[in-house]
């Protein structure tokens, strides 16, 4: 079976770059802060053979494990920071549902590339009261609090729902989360968008669903070494190698996401190069790859 080939829905912010015009997302020098890969999500769904994805892919073709999501569970996407992101923090299922009608946010992070110094901003420094938390959101030095971490290529960070968090500058990554497009500002330097204004911020929800807390690392602990990230929402898998004819299988149960990272190949024969993401519906059978590949997978087991 051929896979579908993703064109994603791309999005500029404030604080985006110009890398991933590498990564085939353009052929200009426009700026691009984030590209939608596997994306089901209003306002950026991305399309394959020149249609919506929800079009294209409908709910029978997810699998047996995601026929009690209303929605696909899951949203894929590059992100170019030139400049650091607003803190912010994302509620979960339980307070997203019953205020928001939506689901929360968990996500994980994989590092592509970063700059000298460049690092991410993740959880507290030390655990905080609500009360000297709100003091420094007045104050506009929430950064102060925060507890900053230096990255390299293909650090992998997972990110539970409630994590105080921002990427930095000089950052570019991709990332594997809900299909939720809820965030909560709680900090944005005091910048302006392009028509002078402000940005809203949403502290008095933040403070609701936010731990204020030291952010400690999750690593999987399973069995599939390959395994990177694992939560009710998506199993992600982390491939660097030469691939040669390896056969991965889609069952039923799950449909399979690829994104490839670096390298390039054949998936099923069909030439793939860095930043194609494709899909498989559940039930394609057997998957085969050749080249050397640096791969991301997204399923739901």
């Amino acid at each position: 079976m051929k896979p579908l080939m993703i064109t994603p829905a791309k999005s500029d912010r404030l604080w985006g770059g110009y890398k991933l015009k590498k990564y085939g997302k353009t052929e200009s020098d426009e700026r691009i802060a984030e590209s939608w890969e596997i994306s089901f999500t209003d306002g950026g769904v991305a399309k394959a053979d020149g249609k919506l994805l929800t079009e294209v892919f409908p709910k029978e073709t997810w699998g047996t494990l995601c026929q009690n999501y209303e929605r696909f569970p899951v949203l894929t996407k590059f992100i170019d920071a030139k400049e650091n992101l607003s803190v912010q923090v994302h509620p979960s299922d339980e307070y997203a549902l019953k205020y928001e009608n939506s689901y929360g946010k968990t996500e994980m992070w994989i590092i592509l590339e970063a700059e000298p110094g460049a690092g991410l901003y993740m959880g507290l420094q030390k655990p905080t009261s609500a009360d000297d938390f709100q003091k420094h959101i007045e104050d506009g030095t929430v950064e102060d609090l925060l507890s900053f971490v230096p990255v390299k290529p293909f650090d992998v960070f997972f990110i539970p729902a409630g994590t105080l968090h921002a990427i930095g500058g000089g950052v570019l990554l991709y990332e594997v989360q809900q299909n939720s497009d809820l965030t909560y500002r709680v900090y944005d330097y005091n910048r302006r968008d392009k028509d002078g204004n402000l940005r809203p911020l949403h502290v008095e929800k933040a403070m609701k669903v936010a731990n204020l807390d030291v952010y400690h690392k999750v690593t999987p602990q399973e069995a599939d070494d390959k395994i990177i990230g694992k939560c009710s929402y998506f199993t992600t898998r982390f491939y660097k190698q030469l691939f040669a004819n390896q056969a991965f299988f889609v069952d039923e149960e799950s449909y399979l996401a690829m994104t490839v990272v670096g390298g390039e190949g054949t998936v099923n024969g069909e030439k793939v190069k860095l930043g194609d993401s494709l899909l498989f519906p559940a039930g394609a059978g057997e998957v085969v790859v050749n080249g050397d590949l640096t791969l991301i997978t997204v399923a739901q087991k």
